[in-house]
């Protein structure tokens, strides 16, 4: 391996020419719509040969959290997926993904709780190296639907078809998001939805809104009659959509379905669109008993067995989990 140098930015003015831009989750238009967010801050970790071409990029988003009920206040740093290599470092890319992780490590574990990889794009990908970090791997279910074989009519069951349908009949609709009221409406929904599970994030408005007006992602409302029953935000990249986050009201609104009608239209419009397959964010832990894996499934997924690494800076309890996780 030729003479690289390992950077970690968190300045938009100093970022380097010639980083890679092909995959939103690693991109400078992510770093900088992160570095807008209220508790967020991005890390652009880099690779570089001696003539400064980017090798590899990484980037990592420190994620500020607190809540007074249930109370906590700590700082956790998650990277979605290994990152961008060059052509001609592909090979290597296992590799300079554990060198720019253990910079990124050594940077801010002090001051950090946990760091958090997911979505990796296989599940053996730097295995060696995140265990020789002392990463360990908790197993995660995977959701995605291929729109390319298939279109989504032919892959739900003709009971799902018929709901959908009435549902539509009755008045139904999806749309993005548009006006500044449709954007009131959606965070007020997003957030209520999730008000009661500290687990999952949900960023600052300003995040929703750079998404809304960036070319990688849309936001979506469902309606029934007026009344905002469901919404979505979808990310693109890659010829692939990300249905990131998703709200409905399932209970008022129960005789119209609205997660039915949610999550169809970001598997509709996906395929619409054009996109290879649409993947589902966050779908959970694999239990044997998971009512939204179960239903995400009911839309013709294809489930897949993952890891996701953690590394815990407190290093007694990073030793115990690595214990309790082991293979």
């Amino acid at each position: 391996m030729s003479e690289l140098t390992i950077n970690i930015y968190t300045n938009p003015s100093h970022l380097p020419k010639g980083l890679h831009e092909q995959d939103f989750f690693h991109s400078t238009q992510y770093f900088l719509l992160a570095k807008k967010t209220p508790r967020l801050k991005p890390y652009m970790v880099t690779v570089e040969t001696a003539d400064g071409v980017i090798a590899g990029q990484l980037l990592a988003l420190v994620r500020y959290r607190s809540s007074l009920f249930p109370p906590y206040l700590y700082r956790h740093c998650i990277i979605m997926g290994e990152g961008i290599y060059h052509a001609d470092f592909q090979e290597q890319s296992a590799n300079l993904f554990a060198m720019m992780l253990e910079c990124l490590t050594s940077k801010i574990g002090r001051w950090t709780l946990y760091l958090e990889v997911s979505h990796l794009s296989s599940k053996m990908f730097a295995y060696k190296q995140l265990r020789e970090q002392h990463y360990f791997p908790v197993r995660w279910n995977n959701i995605h639907n291929s729109l390319h074989s298939h279109t989504p009519e032919e892959r739900i069951s003709e009971r799902m078809q018929h709901r959908i349908n009435a549902a539509y009949e009755r008045g139904v609709i999806t749309d993005e998001v548009k006006t500044e009221e449709d954007f009131k409406a959606f965070m007020k929904l997003l957030r209520q939805h999730n008000r009661l599970k500290p687990k999952r994030y949900i960023p600052d408005n300003e995040f929703f809104r750079g998404l809304q007006r960036s070319e990688n992602g849309c936001l979506y409302l469902t309606r029934y009659h007026g009344h905002i029953i469901g919404c979505s935000a979808i990310v693109y990249s890659q010829k692939q959509a990300y249905l990131w986050y998703a709200a409905y009201r399932r209970k008022t609104f129960a005789f119209v379905h609205p997660a039915d009608l949610t999550i169809w239209h970001a598997i509709k419009d996906s395929h619409t669109k054009g996109y290879e397959h649409i993947y589902f964010l966050d779908v959970g832990l694999p239990y044997q008993k998971n009512t939204f894996r179960d239903f995400i499934l009911s839309f013709g997924g294809k489930p897949t067995s993952s890891y996701r690494w953690f590394h815990c800076t407190i290093g007694w309890i990073n030793s115990l989990l690595s214990w309790f996780y082991r293979d």
